[in-house]
């Protein structure tokens, strides 16, 4: 009944499982070295994607302040002029917006006197640093660490007013503005500081008279700016509140000039 083949008469027959590596010349080491290949792939692949669209981030980035020093000597002097004797400027205080790509965009500076720059900004800056340098060499109290206290006191100033005009734009309605805007337009009171600080070198008791001038000028040159610039598109809100925004940052550049002109301080 049963085809005896070497076992136990009665005994089940053993039956063979097909094994499915059978025939695979793979060992753990290869598949192991084969997984991690395509584990490194994939990571490597997500960082390059990181890389590029960061790179491609910094690089919008830089583009977009080559904008704030597209200037020239004629508009370096008419706009020295504006911030120095807002009361004689004739001409109107917007900025010159063009389409491009399909988006309202602004002309540079060098097309548009309103438009916002870093130059000045920046040139102001180092020049009232030098300039309390020398000042605090007149009066013999120069030494490297009262002119770095004075250029990191320079660069508390530049953060405070960015904060003034953050602070501002948050309270009428969370307005976003370019950071690189607010950054020029908080760095144009150096220009007035160079003028002050230039009148102490030259006559002590200029120093006062220069400092007075140049806190109105820069006021009204505030006034001027955040009223017709950067609060232009939030026309829709309380026009009363905007008003006793802009006074307030007007009547902030006082102290921050006496602060400022306090040299070796």
């Amino acid at each position: 009944m049963y085809e005896n083949s070497g076992g136990q008469p009665g005994a089940p027959r053993p039956f063979n499982i097909p094994d499915p590596f059978e025939g695979t010349q793979f060992s753990g080491a290869e598949l192991m070295r084969a997984g991690l290949g395509a584990y490194g792939e994939q990571l490597l692949g997500t960082s390059s994607e990181y890389v590029q669209s960061n790179i491609s981030g910094i690089s919008r980035y830089f583009s977009e302040s080559q904008y704030y020093f597209q200037v020239n000597d004629q508009y370096v002097r008419n706009k020295l002029k504006i911030i120095l004797f807002p009361f004689f400027h004739r001409g109107h205080w917007t900025r010159i917006s063009e389409p491009v790509g399909g988006r309202l965009s602004y002309k540079p500076p060098i097309h548009d006197i309103n438009a916002p720059d870093l130059y000045i900004p920046l040139m102001a800056y180092f020049t009232y640093v030098l300039l309390a340098g020398f000042s605090l060499g007149l009066a013999g109290k120069f030494s490297p660490e009262a002119l770095s206290s004075q250029f990191t006191k320079g660069l508390l100033g530049w953060f405070l007013q960015i904060l003034l005009l953050k602070g501002s734009f948050y309270s009428i309605g969370n307005i976003e503005a370019p950071l690189l805007d607010i950054l020029a337009y908080s760095g144009y009171p150096f220009v007035g500081m160079c003028l002050a600080v230039l009148g102490r070198i030259i006559w002590r008791y200029s120093y006062y008279y220069m400092m007075l001038w140049t806190c109105i000028c820069m006021a009204v040159f505030s006034v001027k700016t955040m009223k017709r610039v950067l609060f232009a598109e939030v026309r829709s809100y309380d026009t009363s509140k905007n008003l006793y925004l802009i006074v307030f940052i007007a009547l902030a550049q006082f102290p921050y000039f006496i602060w400022l002109g306090n040299i070796g301080v």
